[in-house]
């Protein structure tokens, strides 16, 4: 059985946060401020939070192998080589109004997705980036491109298109980077919120965050709800394992007012918030170019 409680690990203030990923290089968890255009580097083990501004939003942040980020940013892809650094634009073509989540699959490709505004279904697309610099359209007429986790095997890939509500799952032949058999694994269109980022935990437990929702769920492989985390706020935007152990579950929010003007936003809204729930992450995958 899972407990724990979510604490304050950072109250960040953050308008928009998302795309955690742990560093286990530096023993850091970085994260986005997507409407700040920000990349941040938390140290918990002595509380400090630094970043990096870059002028236009940052959907996502992923490691590099050979040391440095990769970000999905504005409508591309970018590195930066330290942080700080300013961006080197890899490819700017993207569909949609701005970049949103990505990650990294366990072959070091980077999959990143375009949002469009929901006025306009069909939008946008999900992106993969290849070690080569190649990017591919791997799946069109998508309006909110979000969560992505892969199975513990590679052979499945997750996947959230936020307004559809539910998460889906695909085929993943893990040589060749593509997908099929697309299905969906849990409708969500009864719970509270809608879904947002996601992780795998290292049993295969898929953890779903659900904006508007104050809440991350967490599903079997079989797409069985079997524990809720409840949370303070209300936007709660994505998460990941982090730690020494990967023993932590980071919880990214947001604040109601930044996306809602005329909203109160509740103590501790686009804060960082951590659990300690007695299952462990996978370490992420850096991107191999």
């Amino acid at each position: 059985m899972m407990s724990g409680d979510a604490e304050v690990a950072l109250d960040a203030g953050a308008l928009l946060a998302e795309s955690p990923v742990w560093d286990g290089r530096e023993g850091v968890l970085r994260w986005v401020d997507i409407l700040r255009g920000e990349v941040h580097r938390y140290d918990p083990s002595g509380g400090l939070d630094t970043h990096s501004a870059f002028g236009e939003p940052v959907g996502a942040v992923a490691l590099r192998e050979g040391g440095g980020l990769l970000l999905a940013v504005g409508r591309g892809f970018a590195t930066v080589e330290q942080d700080g650094d300013a961006l080197s634009w890899l490819w700017r073509d993207g569909r949609g109004d701005r970049m949103n989540d990505g990650k990294c699959d366990p072959a070091g490709r980077f999959w990143a997705g375009t949002m469009a505004d929901e006025r306009h279904p069909g939008g946008a697309s999900l992106y993969r980036l290849d070690p080569d610099g190649h990017v591919e359209e791997a799946l069109p007429a998508v309006t909110m491109s979000n969560g992505l986790g892969w199975s513990p095997s590679g052979e499945t890939l997750y996947y959230v298109d936020t307004p559809l509500e539910r998460v889906d799952a695909f085929d993943y032949d893990l040589s060749a980077g593509t997908i099929s058999r697309r299905r969906t694994l849990v409708d969500l269109r009864a719970a509270d919120g809608r879904p947002d980022g996601l992780t795998v935990d290292a049993d295969g437990g898929l953890w779903v965050a659900m904006a508007h929702g104050g809440a991350v769920r967490r599903y079997t492989s079989g797409g069985v709800l079997d524990h809720v985390l409840t949370l303070p706020v209300p936007m709660v935007t994505s998460c990941t394992f982090g730690g020494p152990e990967l023993a932590d579950l980071y919880i990214t929010t947001a604040s109601e007012e930044a996306l809602h003007p005329g909203a109160v936003d509740r103590p501790h809204a686009g804060g960082i918030f951590r659990a300690a729930l007695g299952v462990t992450g996978m370490p992420a995958t850096p991107y191999r170019g």
